[in-house]
C-alpha cells in the first residue's frame, strides 16, 4: 500500500525529471486534468459535454461525447509528453498543433456551427487553448533554442 510519503517522494522525482520553468508543470497538469475529463464522457456521458456545446445540447449524442473523449485523451497523452520532454522541438511543436486543434474546434464551434455560448462550460477550454498557445509561442526559443 502506498503510504503519503511514497506519494510526496514520487511526486518530487517526477517534477526533478521535467524540464526548467512552469510551463511544463502546465502541460502536466492540462494532462491529468484531460485525463478525467475524458474518463468522464465514457462514464456519465452527455451531462459535461452538453455543457460545452450549450446552444444546441440537442446535436450532442453519446456517440459525440464518446469521440469527445476519445480526442481529449490523445490530446492528453501528447501534452504528456510535452512536459517532460519539452526541449525537443518536434515535441514542442506538436504540443503547439494540439492546441491550435483545439483552438480551431472551439472557435468553429463558437463562430461557424454556433453550438456554443459564452458560458462557463465553454470558456475553460477556450482560456486553456488560448494561454497555453501564447505561452508556449512566448517560450519557444527558451525549451528549444530555436527562434521563430
Amino acid at each position: 500500500m502506498l503510504s503519503l510519503n511514497d506519494v510526496i517522494n514520487c511526486t518530487k522525482n517526477t517534477l526533478a525529471a521535467m524540464p526548467p520553468g512552469y510551463l511544463p508543470k502546465w502541460l502536466l497538469f492540462i494532462s491529468v486534468v484531460s485525463v478525467f475529463n475524458s474518463v468522464q464522457t465514457y462514464i456519465s456521458g452527455l451531462e459535461l459535454t452538453r455543457r460545452v456545446y450549450s446552444r444546441k445540447p440537442a446535436e450532442t449524442t453519446s456517440l459525440s461525447a464518446r469521440t469527445f473523449g476519445t480526442w481529449t485523451c490523445i490530446s492528453c497523452v501528447i501534452r504528456f509528453y510535452g512536459a517532460f520532454f519539452l526541449t525537443e522541438p518536434h515535441i514542442f511543436q506538436l504540443v503547439m498543433v494540439s492546441y491550435c486543434v483545439a483552438l480551431l474546434h472551439f472557435g468553429s464551434e463558437l463562430l461557424i456551427y454556433r453550438t456554443c455560448n459564452f458560458d462557463s462550460g465553454f470558456m475553460g477550454p477556450l482560456i486553456v487553448s488560448t494561454t497555453s498557445l501564447v505561452w508556449m509561442y512566448n517560450q519557444k526559443e527558451f525549451y528549444t533554442g530555436v527562434a521563430w
